[in-house]
């Protein structure tokens, strides 16, 4: 059996996702320096410690951190370590937790999720209150969580205002506050804000934390703020096969990307090569250059969404790898990681454009 090449010409930077990109050098670094000796299983270790003692720095004295192997756990742990088995989650249409996670919290998490139509992926406490029917009744699952994605799946971004208003709404109906942070810091660095100021301290009650996508190997997160939700975490993240015997190595994880700057450094790179893109796109579409092409979103985040005719994006693919949009037609995702490169934009611009 021939070896894998690992070349670099043979795996080429794209623009497929963020998921693609390799893990940070000082990740690698940390997951190294953590392989080290014994230490105790299941999170006895003191990189687990070190990581809750960051997580309290990063939203409050109160918050408990339990690490995970990726996102979609998360989010069931999360959802279901809040809520009763008759609850449903309202969230937007186009969420990862209704749309991408093959059904995971209703399957797994015994939960309904309600999924409301939005423009551009952010829920608003309108939204919220007409998605909410059947409560009180017995033959409707009962509507007591809201969830948000931040970013969005469509890489917009809800401002601290726009949060607290919808925890607010949530709150006075009963209802807790979830987020799908697995590109929070995405939308901190686009906000030039910390991570708690936009889940803590705007009334959010747990958070689904994420790694993979801002550089790491594999490791995300459950960080409960509201400690009267959360008391059954440990013992359904064992139910739900997301703890780690070899915790150290998730939690070292963790703990390079949030003890220092490395969280925001990657996640602004990647925000800021996204906005390149967007101006240079911006820049062909003010000239018509590309007849057809659009950008169909504010760009808040890492990711630019564009209308591009059938012949541009073949011609595009012909360079490089990226995503079409299965909820609208002829729309693309050109996603920026930490490590795409000034380079690597300029070169698909050209790759669409023809140049």
């Amino acid at each position: 059996m021939p070896a894998v090449d690992t070349s670099p010409d043979a795996h080429p930077r794209n623009f497929g996702s963020d998921n693609w990109a390799g893990a940070h050098p000082e990740v690698i670094a940390a997951i190294t320096e953590a392989n080290v000796g014994h230490a105790p299983g299941y999170g006895g270790d003191p990189w687990t410690a070190r990581f809750h003692e960051l997580m309290q720095h990063h939203f409050g004295p109160e918050a408990q951190a339990f690490p995970v192997f990726n996102g979609t756990g998360a989010n069931v742990l999360a959802l279901q370590s809040a809520l009763p088995r008759w609850a449903a989650v309202i969230t937007a249409a186009s969420a990862h937790i209704n749309y991408d996670e093959t059904g995971a919290p209703e399957k797994v998490g015994g939960l309904k999720i309600v999924g409301a139509a939005t423009e551009n992926g952010k829920l608003t406490p309108e939204t919220i209150k007409g998605a909410i029917i059947g409560r009180g009744d017995e033959h409707n699952a009962q509507p007591l969580a809201v969830s948000i994605s931040q970013s969005t799946e469509w890489g917009t971004t809800y401002t601290p205002e726009e949060i607290a208003a919808i925890a607010r709404t949530a709150h006075e109906l009963d209802m807790i506050v979830h987020v799908d942070g697995s590109r929070l810091g995405n939308a901190a660095a686009h906000l030039d804000l910390g991570l708690g100021d936009i889940t803590s301290a705007v009334g959010v009650d747990i958070i689904s934390l994420g790694g993979t996508k801002n550089g790491l190997l594999g490791a995300e997160a459950v960080v409960v703020l509201n400690p009267d939700i959360g008391q059954g975490m440990r013992f359904l993240r064992k139910m739900n096969l997301q703890l780690a015997s070899k915790m150290r190595f998730l939690s070292a994880q963790l703990c390079a990307l949030y003890e220092g700057d490395l969280w925001r450094r990657s996640a602004a790179h990647a925000n800021g090569m996204a906005q390149r893109l967007a101006k240079g796109l911006a820049e062909v579409i003010a000239e018509n250059r590309v007849p057809g092409l659009e950008i169909v979103q504010n760009v808040e985040s890492n990711v630019v969404f564009a209308r591009m005719p059938a012949e541009v994006t073949a011609r595009a693919r012909q360079k490089f790898a990226f995503a079409n949009w299965p909820l609208e037609k002829d729309i693309v995702r050109l996603m920026c990681a930490f490590d795409t490169t000034a380079d690597d934009v300029d070169a698909l611009i050209a790759a669409i454009v023809g140049d």
